[in-house]
């Protein structure tokens, strides 16, 4: 079933997003001239729960939707990281919170048809504050301490919108409410 790449040329590469462009033929013999991958570097995400069973949740706006959103502390995985080392990196950086014990939870393909990349989900329990947040200069960050039940209200209402986020969520809540 896999496709046979027959010519292929980057469009533009930058540290965040490649474009690419290939000329396929499928199993069938027919030849698709304009088949567009986008390479991303893999995604992290955590569901950070605090001793006292509250979940971490951000606010900040996405420019993609235009609006603002709720969310689980995110990212990308940098060069030579694993993805826990990953996730533990921004769920510090973003929030402040740290330590815990971690598992992942979920692999999944954010967009298999067109993108090259995966994101590692972990659900870390026990984190505490450690220190401030430590942002990028193009992060803008609000964060907030949610019951479960809150949660579930903002999932429910439609309020959290990235499916790589409320994957995770759906099958945390499955497995443990």
């Amino acid at each position: 079933m896999k496709w046979t790449v027959l010519e292929s040329e980057y469009l533009f590469r930058r540290p965040w997003l490649t474009a690419r462009r290939d000329k396929v033929r499928l199993p069938n013999g027919n030849i698709n001239p304009e088949f567009y991958v986008l390479e991303y570097p893999d995604w992290v995400n955590v569901i950070a729960i605090t001793d006292d069973g509250r979940i971490i949740i951000e606010r900040q706006y996405r420019h993609g939707i235009g609006s603002a959103g709720w969310e689980i502390p995110a990212g990308v995985c940098e060069k030579g990281e694993t993805p826990e080392q990953a996730a533990r990196r921004e769920l510090l950086e973003e929030t402040g919170y740290g330590d815990g014990e971690w598992t992942l939870s979920l692999v999944s393909a954010p967009n298999a048809s067109t993108s090259n990349n995966h994101c590692y989900s972990f659900v870390a329990t026990g984190v505490r504050k450690i220190t401030g947040q430590h942002l990028e200069a193009t992060e803008d960050i609000s964060v907030y301490l949610k019951t479960c039940d809150e949660v579930l209200e903002l999932m429910r209402g439609g309020r959290i919108r990235q499916a790589t986020m409320l994957s995770p969520l759906w099958k945390y809540f499955a497995e443990h409410h």
